[in-house]
């Protein structure tokens, strides 16, 4: 009987296993090895690594991944923590207020960039006709390199919000109220209470949403693609002010139908977040004495 279990336990262990090493482990492997060949089918080579750092392009586009970091990720931690913490004094329609936020993050990333992309158009977007109430001047947003990256930057920032409220939200109630108990007893002010009891106490909510957040801004391309692509152009623009590893990485790939490079440049960005990664793991999670 036990080795009958064990066996069946084996089996359905093996399906999705075998499922992930042919989608997951497979192609991660053909890609690296695709990364040390030409495109004419040469032989080993790193002509790839070469050309690609030698690029602009390439450190133009990992100029501005390293920005959608900068901009996204920690917008998204104070939001939603602000979110969290404002939601947590409410008494009624909680469930209301967390469905309303986190409904952005569930919806579709494309559906979500075309009703921006409306918005943000210069001439008939919703964006410039509010701000002409308040006699602002239009602003070309997308279709200006100054402007574009942070136009994607707010979208990303707005759609992921919620979930980062909603993550913070399950963090704060997992802190036992009896602390904030003791220390209104003792005198604290509640900028003591945040600093003392919420923060330290929500630092493993908060070093999961930074990985988290790290890892999908690095990534981003759904937003990009749809904000700036179409029209017989290439994702990125203009002037490839908004252009991402993932999408120099699409543009090369599947636009320019060089795979080899491409994968090259997909190799560079597995070790880039491997390394952010890390470097976030030692230096926000820390353990506190209580």
């Amino acid at each position: 009987m036990e080795s009958k279990r064990a066996l069946t336990a084996y089996t359905f262990l093996a399906i999705p296993m075998l499922f992930f090493l042919g989608i997951r482990i497979a192609p991660t492997i053909y890609a690296f090895a695709m990364s040390f060949f030409k495109k004419n089918g040469s032989g080993f080579t790193l002509y790839n690594y070469q050309k690609m750092f030698a690029s602009p392009d390439f450190w133009h586009a990992l100029t501005n991944t390293l920005l959608y970091v900068i901009i996204t990720v920690p917008s998204q931690l104070a939001i939603g923590i602000v979110l969290a913490l404002m939601i947590g004094r409410i008494e009624r329609f909680k469930g209301l207020y967390r469905t309303i936020y986190f409904l952005p993050y569930i919806t579709s990333a494309v559906a979500i960039s075309w009703v921006w992309r409306l918005m943000y158009d210069p001439n008939n977007g919703f964006i410039n006709a509010f701000l002409e109430l308040f006699h602002i001047p239009a602003q070309q947003w997308l279709k200006s390199p100054s402007e574009a990256l942070v136009a994607v930057s707010i979208v990303i920032i707005w759609q992921s919000s919620g979930y980062a409220a909603l993550i913070s939200m399950a963090g704060l109630e997992s802190i036992p109220k009896s602390y904030y108990e003791a220390a209104r007893i003792d005198g604290a002010s509640p900028w003591q209470l945040f600093w003392r009891i919420t923060w330290p106490l929500l630092n493993p909510t908060l070093v999961f949403l930074a990985v988290t957040g790290v890892i999908g801004a690095l990534q981003t391309f759904t937003q990009i693609a749809n904000l700036t692509g179409g029209s017989g152009g290439q994702a990125g623009g203009p002037l490839n002010s908004t252009l991402s590893i993932v999408v120099y990485v699409y543009n090369q790939g599947f636009n320019n139908f060089n795979l080899q490079f491409a994968s090259a440049v997909t190799v560079v960005l597995f070790i880039l977040i491997l390394i952010v990664t890390i470097l976030q793991m030692k230096l926000i999670n820390r353990t506190y004495d209580y």
